[in-house]
Parts: C-alpha cells; structure tokens; sequence
C-alpha cells in the first residue's frame, strides 16, 4: 500500500498540473486552430505527447539550466516570436483547408512552445516528486490529457469568440516578457522594478498585438489579390 508521502506527492503533481497547464493549452488550442477538425485533434494529441516526452528527459537538468545566463531571455524571445506567428494567422478562417505541412507547423509550433514554456511545470513536479522516477513520469504524463482537454474547449471557444485569440495572444506575450525579465543576466544587471516590469509586460503585449493584426491583414490582402 502506497505510503503518505506518495499519496501526499501524487496529490501535489495533480494540482500542480491543473495550475500550471494553462498557458500551454491556450498555445496549443492557438496553433491548431487553422486546422480541420480532424487534422486538429491528430496535431493536439501529437504534439502534447511529443511535448511531454522531451519534457521527461528535460526534467533531470531543468533546475541546472535555469542557472545560465541569457537561457530564459532566448526562451522568452522565442516565446514571442510564436505568439507574433500566431497572431499573424488569427484572422484565418478554421474552415480554410489545411495543407499537411500546415499540421507539421502546428505540431512543431506545439512542441517548442512547450518545452520553452513548461519550466515551471517540470521543476514544480520535479520539488513534488522527491526524486521518485515514477511519480515524474506520473505528473508529466498526466498533463497530456489535460491539456489535450483545455485546448480542445480553448479551440473551439476562439472559433465562436474571435477576440479571444488576441486574449490569448496577450497572454503569450506576457509570459515571454515575464522569462526575459526574470533570466539571470537581466536580473543582475538592470534588476527592474515592479513598475518597470508591468510597463514593460504592457508595451510588449500592445506592440506584438499591433504588429500581428497589422501584418495579417496586409497578408490575406495580398492573398486576395492573386
């Protein structure tokens, strides 16, 4: 019979899991949105599971990396870029018929969003677990049907609610400022203020929201053109 110190981590990886999940379904349910509903469902399913299981093997240097400078601010460059991407093809009809190389974007898109993003996640079930392999493997698997769940209602919310693309592309934009800012190297050498992060986070949010709709627009205008 399992002992309470199991049960108790079991129950921590749940939780765990249910708060910090979210930022990954809404990049997931903000990549597959373009896709049929088939083709959304096979890049949802693929790209989490790829996703957790890089984050397994990550978990064992996540806390070591977090250390190098310069890490999370690529990490959250990166982030931004996605949430750019993604804003770009917000005005994109769902019903337009995919491409394969479109689900192969989306899953890639899926996976490096991630794996960029889940450093919370992993140290979080890497504290609960104690070091029991088993209970990673548990925590991080557990998050597939998870997230595969929100992003699905998160996807379809979108498709009903256009303007919660733009709510979730702010909410991108914000967790990559947020790694930027919190990377060891900003940290030591400009240190920002709580003020200065919250203008920071909002000039950020407002410039990538601007330069997204601006330069999808300009491109579905060109589409029509041809």
């Amino acid at each position: 019979m399992p002992d309470a110190n199991f049960l108790a981590g079991v129950f921590s990886i749940v939780v765990i899991d249910l708060l910090l999940g979210g930022d990954n379904a809404l990049v997931i349910a903000m990549a597959v949105r373009g896709l049929a509903p088939r083709e959304r469902r096979i890049g949802t399913i693929c790209g989490a599971a790829l996703a957790v299981l890089l984050r397994i093997v990550l978990t064992t240097v996540a806390a070591r990396l977090l250390d190098l400078p310069y890490l999370q601010a690529a990490g959250g460059l990166l982030v931004l870029w996605i949430a750019f991407k993604l804003l770009v093809d917000a005005g994109e009809s769902p019903e337009t018929a995919p491409s394969p190389n479109q689900l192969l974007k989306a899953i890639w898109v899926i996976v490096v969003a991630d794996l960029t993003m889940s450093t919370d996640n992993i140290l979080a079930i890497a504290g609960a677990s104690h070091g029991h392999v088993g209970l990673i493997v548990f925590g991080l698997a557990l998050s597939i049907p998870f997230v595969i769940f929100s992003s699905n209602l998160l996807a379809k919310l979108m498709d009903r609610y256009p303007i919660l693309i733009y709510l979730g592309g702010a909410i991108l934009v914000k967790v990559a400022g947020d790694m930027m800012l919190e990377d060891r190297f900003v940290q030591q050498s400009l240190n920002p203020s709580p003020v200065a992060r919250y203008v920071a986070d909002a000039g950020l949010i407002v410039a990538l929201l601007l330069a997204g709709r601006y330069v999808g627009k300009r491109r579905r205008k060109r589409s029509a053109q041809k």
